[in-house]
This record gives C-alpha cells, structure tokens and sequence, in this order.
C-alpha cells in the first residue's frame, strides 16, 4: 500500500484534537485563525507589473462559541471530565 502524501482533517477534527490538547471539559470551542496582510507588486515582467494582495496565516487557535457549528466542538462530549475521584 502507498504512503499519503497529504493527510487533511476537518475544521471538527482540528478543534477536537486541540480540545484534548489543551485538557478543556467544558464548553464550545472552535477553530480560530489569524491572518496578516501583506503587499507587493507581482508580473510575469517588468511591463506587467500589478499591486497585489498576500494573505499569510499567522496563527491557529482555539475560540469560545456560543452555539455549535461546523468550526467547533462541545469539550464536554469529547473530552468528558474523568467520573474516578483521585486518591486523597
């Protein structure tokens, strides 16, 4: 069988896997990114030079939601709280 080149998760799997991570029981959390703006001119020569727009990722996190949806995940349905009390 052939290794993948490319493994991709949804937008609930990211934020699932960062859930756990981060140990958090409750609430709804989300996929947050933030994104920076940049410019330059670009073209295929010196005639055809055009302003243009670069949109780098800068970072990816996790937000508090209100209400579910498609970026977000409910940590207390994936990451339940432990029901074994620890040893005093």
């Amino acid at each position: 069988m052939a290794e993948p080149s490319q493994i991709m998760f949804s937008f609930k799997e990211i934020a699932a896997a960062l859930v756990k991570q981060q140990g958090l029981k409750e609430g709804i959390w989300g996929i947050s990114v933030k994104f920076g703006l940049k410019a330059m001119n670009i073209g295929d020569s010196e005639n055809d030079v055009r302003p243009a727009a670069i949109i780098p990722i800068l970072e990816i996190g996790l937000q508090k939601f209100d209400k579910e949806s498609n970026l977000t995940v409910d940590a207390a349905k994936i990451n339940p709280k432990s029901k074994n009390k620890p040893k005093p």
